[in-house]
């Protein structure tokens, strides 16, 4: 939705596009405000509304004022992007996940809404203090020595043994996850830091899991968690900056035409 979106509001992109891309996420999108006030500004339905389908969304994306969009991504401890405590925040905290408009003053949360249905809710942010920026090379760099240094942590602790059928395991929770299709243009780089990301991600999810008849001590337990924590935040970071590239990218090449 980040990217898809910018490119959009770039003009880089058909609304059509946008919409089609949003399919592997869900069968069904919905959207509306998160207040009354907002939803009147923004000629969206609002939290007592029936939601409307995310083409109006696009609409009021533009009427806001919306140019580049980011990824944020908080978990408990870090808030980052978020501007503070607000039903905003709250939401996106709960969620894991949200997408903030810094020019029109927007956040975006999706969750499941029921079986096959996504449904995202805007809200109203106030101004967000600037973004942190990590280059997609530091990113890159920085998830390969984490992933270094965990698998090293954990092999001393004695917590990362073998078990069968572990590859297929990694390969299921990969293929499990959306495979949207980009718009053009964007950096390989970036994509192949995304899908990266992503196996990784998938790595962790399995590491956590004890196998079968195997489970750990409540200290092994704990001592797993401190190892993998690093590399969990690692992959969010790369995630945040292969995205952030691929904006900055679509936003460049849409200035010089």
């Amino acid at each position: 939705m980040v990217v898809w979106t910018s490119a959009w509001l770039h003009g880089a992109a058909a609304s059509d596009d946008v919409l089609d891309a949003l399919q592997p996420w869900a069968e069904s999108q919905e959207v509306r405000a998160a207040d009354d006030d907002l939803a009147t500004r923004l000629d969206l339905p609002g939290p007592q509304d029936p939601p409307a389908g995310p083409a109006l969304l696009l609409a009021a994306l533009r009427k806001a004022g919306a140019a580049d969009g980011r990824l944020v991504l908080p978990v408990p401890g870090d808030a980052r992007g978020l501007g503070g405590r607000s039903p905003f925040a709250k939401l996106a905290m709960r969620v894991g996940e949200a997408i903030v408009l810094p020019d029109a003053q927007l956040g975006l949360v999706p969750q499941r809404a029921a079986e096959g249905v996504l449904r995202w809710t805007a809200f109203d942010t106030g101004e967000l203090p600037p973004a942190e920026h990590l280059p997609i090379g530091e990113a890159e760099h920085g998830m390969a020595s984490t992933m270094r240094e965990a698998a090293s942590a954990l092999i001393d602790l004695g917590v990362a043994k073998h078990r069968p059928g572990v590859r297929e395991e990694i390969a299921r929770t990969v293929a499990s996850r959306p495979t949207p299709p980009w718009p053009q243009n964007v950096p390989q780089r970036a994509l192949r830091v995304l899908q990266r990301s992503t196996e990784v991600e998938a790595i962790l999810w399995v590491a956590t899991e004890d196998s079968p008849g195997g489970a750990l001590s409540a200290s092994a337990i704990r001592a797993r968690t401190e190892a993998l924590r690093p590399l969990f935040d690692a992959v969010r970071a790369a995630r945040q900056a292969a995205v952030a590239e691929m904006v900055r990218v679509l936003a460049d090449r849409a200035g010089k035409h």
